[in-house]
């Protein structure tokens, strides 16, 4: 019986060996995102999942069971990775109504699009800032196979304070407000504050986002408030740290992205209001800005269009939106360090891509702007020795473009090939 076994067990060893099969991309030209030059003329080999070889010239595939893939009139570049995303939808002139009509199935559903779209142009991994708590499981689904998206880190639901931006029953009937507490992400204290973490872990998230100063979406007056104190910040980024979870903070106001900084938050998203005596606390602090850009040009079209907002809202949509890139602009030349991320979700998702123009039309170099959207975002997810670069043993997250995005930086809106994780999703 045992010769039997090991003569089947070997049987198919082999067999698995003589068809397993190898991808060689005919590169033309190849970006190495970390120093910034380009290669001619090269074949990235892929195995399983990773890039075993860069080899120069164009190889021929070397078994029948091998793959060639012909990019050599194309530009190729690591998988790109936004930052800041919500997953589960896009926002409409309905959206201040479903979510009092849409259940989880209707949220998921919408989410699977969403995910699909967002990895089809070109991004293999995000960062999710904030929805129901679906956003975890369209997570786990991608990462069993069950349906196509980018590699999701997600924040679950955000933390708030009570009325704050990310509360979700702001603007609620009375009768439906209630009384949210850490379950739900509203928070009023530092024990609170703790409780909030813990509660994101176990639900499964793998990142923190507070809500540091008030928001233009949600249905509140102010924009700019800080709606957290130092002593909750500083709990919620203490527990954080001892779930190595990475932290991020929703911050249009100065006052509000001054306490995040002191308080250990890592990045500040928006910053629209932000003073020079932020921006030299957030080069002291090491701390990252992540511009969204294009959900600022978003809501000031938007916010002209009778009726798209609730009347609340609209001031603070036509306020932020012209301030948002010459803040940025501002805080690129200051020195203040930068993350790709584009707030996906207030816009459509499938065109996150947009943000470069915008980035680099605010003064930011084409190289600078691809770098904070594979080196750097890399890096502070953790993952900067598995993706967001070409090279031998990473994860083969690999995207091509007709065009030079370092001399047309729009050629990364209309991205013609995609592999994440090894696996063909458009060619």
């Amino acid at each position: 019986m045992k010769p039997t076994i090991t003569f089947i067990l070997a049987s198919l060893f082999f067999s698995t060996a003589a068809f397993s099969q190898d991808y060689y991309l005919h590169c033309g030209k190849m970006l190495n995102t970390n120093s910034g030059t380009e290669l001619s003329n090269q074949t990235i080999v892929v195995s399983n999942n990773k890039i075993v070889k860069i080899l120069n010239g164009f190889i021929p595939k070397p078994k029948a069971a091998d793959v060639e893939i012909d990019l050599k009139d194309k530009y190729v570049l690591p998988g790109l990775i936004d930052l800041h995303v919500h997953i589960e939808g896009e926002h409409d002139t309905k959206s201040y109504m479903s979510k009092y009509l849409d259940n989880e199935a209707d949220i998921a559903i919408q989410a699977v699009r969403c995910a699909e779209v967002t990895l089809l142009a070109g991004f293999t991994t995000v960062r999710d800032l904030g929805g129901t708590g679906v956003n975890i499981s369209i997570r786990n689904a991608i990462n069993k196979g069950i349906v196509k998206g980018p590699r999701i880190y997600t924040a679950g639901k955000a933390i708030a304070t009570t009325g704050g931006h990310a509360d979700p029953t702001n603007g609620s009937n009375r009768k439906l407000v209630g009384d949210p507490g850490p379950h739900e992400g509203v928070i009023n204290s530092p024990e609170e504050a703790v409780k909030a973490v813990r509660e994101r872990y176990k639900e499964g998230a793998d990142v923190i986002k507070i809500t540091a100063t008030g928001g233009v979406l949600s249905v509140a007056k102010s924009g700019k408030n800080p709606q957290f104190s130092l002593d909750e910040i500083k709990a919620i980024t203490t527990t954080a740290k001892d779930y190595n979870m990475l932290t991020a903070a929703h911050a249009h106001g100065d006052e509000g992205m001054q306490r995040a900084i002191l308080g250990g938050i890592k990045t500040i998203e928006h910053g629209t209001f932000m003073s020079e005596e932020t921006m030299e606390l957030m080069k002291k602090y090491d701390s990252y800005l992540v511009p969204t850009l294009t959900a600022g040009k978003e809501v000031q079209k938007n916010a002209e269009i009778q009726g798209y907002y609730p009347d609340i809202v609209v001031p603070k949509a036509k306020e932020v939106g012209p301030q948002i890139k010459a803040t940025f602009a501002k805080a690129y030349k200051k020195g203040v360090k930068i993350a790709f991320g584009t707030d996906a979700g207030v816009f459509a998702h499938g065109t996150n891509a947009k943000e470069f123009g915008y980035m680099v039309d605010a003064g930011m170099p084409a190289l600078a702007a691809i770098q904070s959207a594979t080196i750097t975002n890399a890096m502070l997810l953790g993952i900067g020795n598995e993706v967001g670069q070409l090279k031998e043993g990473f994860l083969a997250d690999i995207v091509a473009v007709n065009e030079s995005p370092l001399t047309n930086i729009k050629s990364l809106e209309k991205v013609v090939f995609v592999m994440k994780n090894g696996t063909i999703y458009k060619n």
